[in-house]
């Protein structure tokens, strides 16, 4: 998904920091956008429909998906056996982007998925520019020889601080997937179950 509104007025919608600025942003002004943003009333009850409505928005939000590649994504995992959260979290975690960044090659989603679109990104040494690309275990994920010393890798990679289902080697700027993880695993922000209650309806 091309997303080219403002970062820090989507994040400040749903309550959560998309990029470093938007985290910087909502430290000083932790409320809604808008108007009456200060003022308005956060504590009313929401409807269980609105609630699983925000979740999945957030959950997209932060793999900067379309809703159809979303609504795909939870169909294959609800067909397959085992925990349907798990299964779910676990796809959206093989995609290439998403490697990019837990791996800490790109500091936001938007940069990473731009960061594969434009070729810098190569799977097991050949180059893959489909950020939607799943990544299987034993993959290894690594910034392109000639692009290594471009000043937004270097950046990056600095303060990478990897979970545990990707092995980093700074040096090399390269990330092995180690094995698909589980929800506990991953540090995105969202109550996947209400996600997975939304379209099972």
């Amino acid at each position: 998904m091309k997303f080219n509104g403002s970062k820090v007025k989507l994040s400040r919608q749903l309550g959560i920091p998309l990029t470093p600025k938007a985290a910087r942003v909502m430290e000083k002004k932790p409320y809604v956008p808008g108007q009456h943003g200060p003022t308005k009333r956060t504590g009313g009850k929401m409807s269980d429909y609105k609630r699983q409505l925000l979740e999945k928005q957030k959950l997209r939000a932060q793999y900067n998906i379309h809703e159809k590649q979303l609504l795909n994504y939870y169909k294959k995992s609800a067909m397959r056996a085992g925990n349907t959260s798990d299964n779910l979290v676990g796809m959206l975690e093989r995609r290439l982007d998403a490697v990019v960044l837990r791996g800490g090659l790109a500091k936001t989603i938007y940069a990473s998925r731009q960061y594969v679109g434009h070729g810098h990104i190569t799977v097991n040494g050949k180059k893959v520019d489909i950020p939607s690309y799943l990544v299987k275990p034993g993959d290894v994920v690594s910034v392109k020889q000639k692009s290594r010393k471009l000043e937004c890798f270097q950046d990056a990679i600095k303060n990478a601080t990897p979970p545990d289902y990707l092995d980093v080697s700074k040096p090399d700027m390269s990330i092995t997937f180690t094995e698909v993880p589980v929800r506990d695993d991953v540090p995105v922000v969202c109550e996947i179950s209400l996600v997975i209650e939304f379209y099972s309806r």
